[in-house]
């Protein structure tokens, strides 16, 4: 006969979606069994029961033997061997169905029994099995829902232990149980063949002993057609048994070795880390927000599948896609008082997950496994020993090398030469000479023993651009909330440049030089190397924001400003020769070490495969505000020359006005000297001063108006 389906006994303490899915087919396997079971049952009860319908009840038996091919078994619908055979079998019942019905004693030892303890020990056992590992499975699921929900704040000792001990309880009681079941479904198989044909057999063999006389239908071909069934179901019994025995063997195997994966935190210095992974699979709390403040935490079965994160439900066929990977970033986060949390933010920027693991080697490894992915190792033809090589170059990369020059020359093509601005790009435009990079060393660059910074402190006011302390240097608060003091309109609304960009702080530290763009590589490889040996993965996300006056960091949530960056301070600004997801900026301010000097600082981020365009629009920001500053110089040199013209005008204006008063006053003079003369009618006409002067002012009045 053919090989028996079974249940993976080994697979039962992962207990994945793709198990219980298999489990699912063998439970509606044992309820179509069952239900053919019950009919072949009431069947052959029919012969027992009635002598007179013997006939009847063996024409019926015959019915259902030749309907077994069109019966639909998930695990046996294709067994040809078993339905040529039982239609061999309902041939022969049929022609003896008009047979005496003397046979019920014989009948009820050799076709009665078998399929009574079939149906009321074996079908029983399963559905009784079933019963207890659904509650074992709620129980375990309950444990870990509670066990989830431990406080990581507020730590009980004696609570954390009795959760513990619930799940080490309920998972051992669902693990015992579930390869109990699957051993028990697994033997169903062969029960069923056996309780199909050993009651056949002994139908058959009572029909022999009975019938003297019938010779002529039981011919010899049909006894050895009986014999050579008889031999099968002792073969199958044979195999049954030990393949029970292989079972029993297995279940007590990995009841020793499971019996540590049953704690749901194990001890990490017995199952340590394993960063090189590129693949993984395992439960996971999923955080659903319900409202503007609630949210609940589902547990589903995560896989990684090349470059996606699926996420499958119990009962679920296949996995779905839960989030596109590729680019992405990953790193630890405080999430409603939870353990082991972390967040997975898509490379747009646009989709954010937060997940929690069950312990910390899960939550480490998920973490690590999402990095490697995020940087498509998984493309290499060895993705673990990639990863692995990957891992240590990180570790290895935080050991400065002899000479700055070594190091940069392989990262830079030959010939590269400066040019003018502090502008570079991760092409390796922006490279230093050829004749001082030869001068340079590691210390000319960063200052040894120099702390880093992996996170923003805290807030700090929006100052103005014009303040001494607002650099982003973590200057003196005035507002605890981030906001302005007064209604007054800020001046970044007034600026014509106005670009958004999703950024991760990684890190920031104080440099001694920041007229080189290598200053910015080389922190940047600082940063990382710090990271990735102190394990490091908490990145804070914020919104930067680029304007002709200043550069601003804010919150995405709360929308209150971080840092503040005046623009013109930002002296050097550069992006990564060979990852364009990293960009930094140089920052020189007044202070740092010392109150006298000016200090730059060296500020790195990340960014959604933005770096290029941030530095972009750092540039265009620069240029924006250079040429409005030459437009405001040129303007103010403008207003002064109208006001010098202007003024030339009214000196010439006064000076006009004195030479009038002066002709005026000379030609009253005159006309005051001269001789009084007779009027025709002998009268004499005499004009005193002050008529004189109202007839002057009059003259000198309608001037002015014509001159107007």
């Amino acid at each position: 006969m053919p090989g028996i389906d079974k249940l993976p006994i080994e697979e039962t303490l992962e207990d994945s979606p793709q198990t219980r899915s298999l489990l699912g087919v063998f439970e509606e396997d044992a309820t179509a069994i069952s239900n053919y079971m019950n009919q072949l049952y009431q069947a052959m009860h029919r012969i027992y029961d009635a002598q007179n319908e013997l006939s009847a009840a063996t024409h019926l038996t015959s019915k259902l033997l030749k309907e077994y091919e069109k019966q639909r078994f998930p695990l046996g619908g294709d067994d040809e061997v078993m339905s040529s055979t039982l239609q061999q079998f309902s041939k022969v019942i049929d022609e003896l169905s008009s047979c005496h019905a003397v046979l019920s004693t014989q009948l009820a030892d050799a076709m009665m029994f078998p399929i009574t303890q079939f149906k009321e020990r074996d079908l029983k056992e399963i559905l009784t099995l079933k019963e207890v590992f659904q509650i074992a499975s709620n129980d375990h699921d309950a444990a870990i829902h509670r066990y989830s929900r431990l406080s990581k704040k507020r730590e009980n000792d004696k609570a954390k232990y009795e959760v513990t001990e619930d799940v080490y309880t309920s998972r051992k009681k669902q693990h015992q149980t579930m390869m109990h079941y699957f051993c028990a479904l697994n033997t169903l198989q062969y029960k069923k063949k056996i309780a199909l044909l050993e009651p056949l057999l002994g139908y058959m063999q009572a029909q022999i002993s009975f019938f003297k006389m019938g010779s002529e239908n039981l011919n010899e071909q049909l006894e050895e057609f009986l014999t050579n069934i008889g031999a099968s179901v002792q073969n199958v019994r044979r195999e049954m048994d030990s393949d029970i025995e292989t079972m029993q063997q297995t279940i007590e195997d990995l009841e020793i070795a499971s019996d540590p994966l049953y704690v749901p935190d194990p001890d990490p210095m017995k199952f340590p880390v394993n960063r090189n992974l590129t693949r993984k699979a395992g439960y996971l709390n999923a955080r659903n927000k319900t409202g503007l403040v609630s949210s609940t935490w589902d547990r589903q079965f995560y896989f990684t599948q090349g470059g996606n994160l699926m996420s499958q439900a119990r009962g679920d066929v296949a996995g779905g896609l839960a989030m596109d990977i590729d680019n992405c970033s990953v790193m630890a986060v405080d999430c409603e008082d939870r353990r082991y949390c972390f967040q997975i933010t898509s490379f747009d920027g646009k989709k954010s997950s937060i997940l929690q693991a069950e312990s910390k080697k899960d939550h480490e490894e998920w973490i690590c496994t999402i990095n490697n992915i995020s940087k498509q190792i998984y493309l290499s033809e060895n993705p673990e020993e990639t990863a692995a090589r990957v891992n240590q170059s990180a570790l290895e990369a935080v050991t400065p090398s002899p000479s700055f020059q070594q190091r940069h020359e392989s990262l830079r093509p030959v010939g590269q030469s400066r040019p003018s601005t502090a502008r570079t790009s991760s092409s390796g435009s922006l490279g230093s000479e050829s004749t001082n990079l030869a001068a340079l060393s590691l210390d000319s660059l960063v200052a040894p023993d120099t702390p880093i910074q992996f996170d923003i402190i805290s807030p700090v006011c929006e100052d103005q651009p014009g303040q001494g302390k607002a650099s982003g240097q973590g200057g003196r608060r005035t507002n605890p909330f981030g906001e302005s003091g007064g209604g007054t309109k800020s001046e970044t609304e007034d600026s014509i440049l106005h670009q958004l960009f999703i950024v991760r702080f990684l890190g920031s530290m104080e440099v001694k030089s920041d007229n080189n763009p290598d200053v910015v590589y080389e922190t940047m490889r600082q940063i990382l190397a710090a990271r990735a040996i102190h394990n490091i993965f908490r990145m804070t996300e914020s919104h930067l924001l680029v304007t002709c006056d200043c550069l601003k960091l804010i919150d995405p949530q709360t929308q209150v400003t971080r840092l503040t960056f005046p623009l013109p301070s930002v002296v050097l600004y550069a992006t990564h020769q060979e990852n364009k997801r990293l960009f930094g900026f140089v920052l020189r301010t007044s202070g740092g070490r010392s109150e006298s000097h000016l200090s730059s600082v060296c500020y790195i981020f990340e960014s959604n495969n933005e770096g290029e365009k941030i530095c972009d629009s750092v540039g265009l920001a620069k240029q924006i505000a250079l040429h409005a500053e030459l437009d405001r110089r040129a303007s103010e040199k403008q207003k002064e020359i109208e006001r010098v013209k202007e003024k030339q005008q009214k000196e010439l204006s006064k000076q006009k006005q004195i030479e009038k008063d002066l002709e005026e006053q000379s030609r009253l003079i005159a006309a005051s000297s001269r001789p009084n003369q007779a009027s025709s009618e002998g009268q004499f006409v005499v004009l005193s001063s002050s008529q004189s002067e109202e007839s002057d002012l009059g003259e000198e009045g309608k001037k002015r108006e014509s001159e107007a």
